[in-house]
């Protein structure tokens, strides 16, 4: 899945316009997030409401005629239609997300539901729950080695710029939000960005969280806590919504460009 990063462009006149500047305001607060923090629940998703208000104001700038015009030109063409490629693409990324989010919820739901009732087959929901997260982390793992951002060279497509550093910062947070669910390795000093660019080696370090706690406790029943199942569930709650208003965001983001080129 190859994401095209266009270069910054500081002759774009719609930078100069103040939701140009807000736009980029955020992006430069997405970047520091993530090389200032390591990946928790509450950074993870504070991330997606930021991406997800990001293409809010992404949304806006299209608005602005000078960018409209930009979309228009015909030397921008191809710039357009990879960013409406690129669109699809974290549409799908959600999409994969919120199903496998979704899939492993229903079994805790019904974990804990057995807990509470304190009858039922514990041992086989567990087994379904294990099953379902390592179908998940297989998917997941597989989809974040072909997760790739290249330079666009085209001199061309640099008035759109800042849609590609949008993308690219999406990109990465999924490449994020995969390791953390997936409970892989993961790096910081926003590695995620460099990995996926390709422009140094970074060092990596597996991670503990909310989703391999359960995991290890529902290899070993007898340390299983009601209270980690809850908390997990409630988190991939978190992560639902979050991934929701970003769809929605997106797909509003991607009908404004086709609005705006006539399609």
């Amino acid at each position: 899945m190859a994401v095209t990063f266009h270069v910054r462009s500081n002759s774009f006149p719609s930078r100069t316009h103040p939701q140009a500047a807000h736009v980029n305001e955020q992006l430069a607060r997405l970047r520091s997030s993530e090389e200032a923090s390591t990946s928790s629940s509450s950074s993870i998703c504070q991330r997606i409401n930021n991406i997800q208000e990001l293409h809010e104001s992404l949304d806006k700038l299209i608005c602005l005629p000078v960018t409209q015009q930009a979309l228009s030109q015909e030397q921008n063409k191809k710039a357009v239609e990879q960013l409406l490629d690129g669109s699809l693409r974290i549409l799908d990324l959600c999409n994969m997300s919120k199903d496998g989010l979704s899939d492993m919820k229903e079994s805790l739901m019904e974990i804990q539901s057995i807990l509470r009732r304190k009858r039922g087959d514990l041992s086989e929901e567990v087994k379904k729950y294990l099953a379902s997260r390592k179908a998940v982390k297989r998917t997941f793992q597989k989809v974040q080695k072909s997760l790739k951002v290249t330079h666009a060279e085209d001199k061309n497509e640099e008035s759109l710029a800042v849609f590609g550093e949008a993308e690219a910062v999406t990109i990465a947070l999924f490449d994020s939000l995969f390791s953390y669910i997936s409970g892989s390795k993961t790096c910081g000093k926003w590695s995620a960005v460099s990995k996926l660019m390709n422009k140094k080696k970074v060092t990596c370090e597996a991670q503990a969280n909310e989703f391999t706690r359960v995991d290890s406790e529902f290899k070993s029943e007898n340390t299983l806590k009601m209270e980690d199942v809850q908390i997990l569930e409630s988190f991939i709650q978190d992560l639902e919504d979050g991934l929701e208003s970003l769809s929605k965001s997106l797909i509003k983001y991607r009908v404004s460009i086709l609005n705006t080129l006539g399609h």
